[in-house]
């Protein structure tokens, strides 16, 4: 898998992001003034984004508020929507015109506010040609309909998970590099009253997420083109045999204990308060997501893990430009909010993500920063998007975390949740 470098990179992190659709290492070029100047008169536009705890400034928020201040006379309506319902409700708000003149988009077709998805139906509005310099290279196809963008791409990803470390030490506890360490470590740590992973059970993004996380290293590792040869008819999930090694993952951890107690009824809350309390060591989140716990527990520390691979298979991960901004069809502010989508495409916008999203910093040293246990993965290249990115809808999505689901209560099996994906994406 070819990896993907440009000059300055950049990402985002908010746990119901944990759906979210791919990409790779993205950088920008400047796309005019250093402020994006909007000139005297006075100018408003709306901006709506997804969020999971109102306490801390997201990203899109430091992006709107660094922007108002350079630009005055711009005033930015902030529309937050609770993270775990925002692609249904941008849905709902869109066909009935009544959608933010800017919002949080997805890149790829994987979901319901994704950006080929919306702009196929007509949703979206083309961009200007000098965002594109945004978009990581090699991932056109995620941002782009008929050479036309239709989205500013936002951040750079690492999806693997978050260590507490100073839980870890306190616990004298080192993250396991092989599974079957893992499964042991496990056991142990619940024989403590702790667990290694904190998962949102009840909530399809974070359990999807966990499995396509656990995916990098059974199906994409060894064949970084699966969802092309899914497309092609090549493979199935259901006869491919590293997505049920995959699912079986999820059995056996839950089966050693890997995640806390009634883990089958957790939501995204279960995330912050296990982790920040010290009651599980990791999650299951994107990188950029330690920026917001590190903002909520100062005292702590966090790094960027992989998963151990499967036995016999050598560590992989999946990695991204995972947000972008995108104007409605209909917006009746589309001037003054261009202006703002070209500032945020080009080096003085990335910056402000970057510096809010805790990004990957590629082109440094990675054995200084957070993301040093993953530095090899990155350095080689062995990584891949988020592998929903680039599936035709969102139910193949939504088959995946209901699935995932149905197999910590038991109501389902391996089989069950991977017929359900080749119905979704047949449909």
């Amino acid at each position: 898998m070819a990896q993907h470098r440009r000059s300055r990179v950049v990402r985002n992190g908010i746990f119901a992001a944990a759906a979210a659709g791919a990409l790779i290492l993205a950088g920008c070029s400047s796309s005019g003034g250093d402020s994006g100047s909007t000139g005297g008169s006075s100018e408003t536009f709306s901006l709506s984004y997804g969020v999971t705890n109102s306490a801390t400034t997201t990203p899109y928020k430091a992006l709107a508020e660094k922007y108002m201040q350079e630009n005055p006379n711009v005033k930015i309506t902030l529309n937050e929507v609770p993270g775990d319902s925002y692609a249904q409700t941008l849905t709902t708000q869109l066909q009935a015109g009544n959608a933010s003149d800017v919002f949080q988009t997805a890149p790829g077709s994987g979901q319901g506010s994704s950006i080929v998805t919306l702009a196929d139906a007509k949703l979206i509005a083309p961009l200007d040609d000098s965002v594109a310099k945004a978009i990581p290279s090699g991932s056109e196809s995620q941002f782009q309909v008929d050479g036309k963008t239709y989205g500013v791409a936002l951040g750079l990803t690492y999806v693997g998970g978050i260590l507490n470390s100073t839980t870890a030490d306190s616990l004298k506890f080192e993250y396991p590099t092989d599974w079957d360490t893992l499964i042991s470590d496990c056991g142990d740590l619940a024989s403590q009253g702790k667990s290694l992973y904190v998962l949102a059970g009840s909530m399809p993004p974070n359990t999807g997420l966990m499995a396509m996380i656990l995916s990098a290293t059974r199906v994409y590792a060894d064949n970084p083109n699966w969802n092309q040869d899914r497309a092609d008819d090549k493979v199935t999930f259901a006869d491919s045999e590293g997505w049920q090694d995959t699912l079986q993952a999820v059995i056996d951890m839950n089966k050693a204990g890997c995640f806390q107690k009634g883990v089958e009824g957790a939501g995204f809350d279960g995330i912050t308060n296990g982790i920040l309390q010290g009651t599980s060591v990791a999650a299951f989140v994107p990188s950029g997501a330690a920026a917001d716990l590190k903002q909520n527990a100062p005292d702590q520390d966090f790094l960027i893990e992989s998963v151990p691979p499967a036995s016999g298979g050598k560590p992989f991960g999946l990695a991204g430009a995972d947000y972008a901004l995108s104007l409605d069809a209909k917006s009746k502010n589309a001037d003054a909010a261009t202006k703002f989508i070209n500032w945020a495409a080009s080096d003085a916008g990335q910056q402000v993500w970057a510096d809010a999203a805790g990004s990957l910093p590629l082109g440094t040293d990675l054995s200084s920063t957070i993301f040093a246990p993953v530095a090899d993965i990155v350095n080689n290249g062995d990584f891949v998007p988020l592998p929903n990115s680039s599936w035709p809808n969102s139910a193949v999505y939504d088959a995946l975390g209901s699935g995932v689901q149905g197999l910590l209560t038991g109501q389902k099996t391996v089989e069950d949740v991977l017929k359900a994906m080749d119905a979704a994406w047949d449909q």
